[in-house]
């Protein structure tokens, strides 16, 4: 699905209709679902304003193995050249940059960047035994080395960067045939770009980059907000005040403010979790865990059914999200205190039901009984009269006649009537 930027619309609309332009997507962060979302888009948008070329000025330390692989479909299927650069100075093509960097029709970097150290353990997460390890790692490396052969690169570094995490400098990967370029700025690129020869899928191109307009693209509202938030920490927060908020609301009804910010939460949850590699299963076991705590607002359980909600959350947290890079994955420093939290939470809960189950009644009907009040009318023998209770007029029957002004103290209470006995002295 296409994310039409404003930002993007805007600036579009500024280039003559018909005329060619040069699209820069800039992207200085993890490569996450937010930055295959962004990139794919951007290619996708040069594709349709049948831009010359787009250019991907990146710095990244790395990402998700399955983002990366995302951008990497796209670069590889563009009917657009598709430049990646390394920039600005300081900046690094680490990890799965090293992939996207070595995919593009046209590699530069500026000087004074790195590129490197794409160890699978960081795009896919450490805990991996060593089978599985030498498993991915083989995957990682062929992967790479297919991509530079395509690109007529250097496929010996290719492996090199996987398997032993190397790590050299833009003059380094320009010797030995990593990237095409070293250049110091865009202005320059886009000059040494104009007369380069392109394979496309479409056939061979030749780039005519002199003068044409540069269009920019940054990552707008929505994408700074899903990257502020498709962090799986803060996504899994915001689910967690999200049930919270809906539980006290459906507690207290009418408090407002619990479930109104319960429901944002949860909103935003959802929206982070669309561009974070989510399991069906553990979020289906949170989805559980919402079910009880809820049903325990409803049937005394005395706490089972909470406590059966906080081993849902337990099993659905640990299996939420897959396996990613530090940064990119939920932690057990985070599951563990949310986790005894909600316990704690759900065993006070227990407590007090357990307690005010077995606290006397302090309202309604029953609660009268044992209280004291007077006759009003007298009640006659074996006849019924008047008594007041807490200041209210009631039916009384008693086994004795009593005067009016009897003090009397409350037996029973048979329908709308109250059975009474006198209070004696002493």
């Amino acid at each position: 699905m296409k994310t039409i930027l404003l930002v993007g619309l805007v600036l579009v609309a500024a280039v003559p209709a018909g005329a060619q332009s040069i699209h820069v997507a800039r992207w200085q962060d993890a490569i996450t679902p937010v930055a295959a979302q962004f990139l794919v888009g951007a290619i996708e948008r040069a594709e349709d304003a049948d831009a010359e070329a787009l250019i991907i000025e990146l710095d990244t330390p790395g990402g998700l193995d399955t983002a990366m692989r995302r951008i990497i479909k796209a670069q590889l299927a563009a009917t657009v050249p598709v430049v990646v650069y390394v920039s600005p100075a300081g900046s690094r093509a680490a990890s799965a940059g090293v992939f996207i960097t070595m995919a593009a029709h046209v590699a530069a970097m500026t000087p004074t960047t790195n590129i490197g150290s794409a160890s699978p353990v960081q795009m896919m997460g450490a805990g991996m035994d060593s089978t599985m390890a030498k498993k991915v790692t083989n995957d990682a490396v062929a992967y790479l080395e297919g991509i530079a052969e395509d690109r007529d690169r250097n496929p010996e570094w290719a492996a090199r960067f996987v398997e032993d995490s190397e790590n050299i400098t833009a003059e380094q990967a320009l010797e030995e045939n990593v990237i095409d370029l070293v250049v110091a700025t865009r202005s320059e690129l886009i000059r040494e770009l104009d007369g380069r020869e392109i394979v496309l899928p479409r056939g061979t191109v030749t780039l005519q980059t002199e003068g044409l307009e540069v269009v920019v693209f940054e990552p707008g509202l929505q994408h700074q907000l899903l990257g502020l938030i498709a962090n799986p920490t803060v996504a899994y927060l915001l689910l967690l005040l999200g049930i919270y908020g809906i539980f006290f609301e459906l507690s207290n009804p009418g408090a407002i403010l619990p479930g109104t910010v319960g429901a944002i939460a949860i909103l935003l949850a959802l929206f982070a979790l669309q561009a974070l590699p989510v399991r069906a299963a553990g979020l289906a076991l949170i989805a559980l865990s919402i079910v009880l705590f809820v049903l325990e607002v409803y049937v005394t359980s005395f706490g089972l059914l909470g406590l059966a909600g906080v081993v849902a959350m337990v099993f659905g947290s640990a299996m939420l999200f897959e396996p990613g890079p530090e940064g990119m994955r939920l932690g057990w420093g985070v599951i563990i205190p949310a986790v005894a939290f909600s316990t704690g939470f759900m065993g006070l809960c227990a407590v007090l039901a357990i307690r005010g189950q077995r606290r006397p009644v302090e309202t309604g009907l029953r609660a009268m009984v044992g209280e004291h009040g007077r006759v009003s009318t007298a009640i006659t023998e074996g006849g019924r009269g008047k008594v007041v209770v807490h200041g209210e007029h009631w039916d009384a029957r008693a086994a004795e006649p009593l005067e009016a002004g009897t003090e009397i103290e409350v037996e029973a209470i048979e329908g709308r009537t109250v059975v009474v006995r006198p209070v004696r002295a002493g």
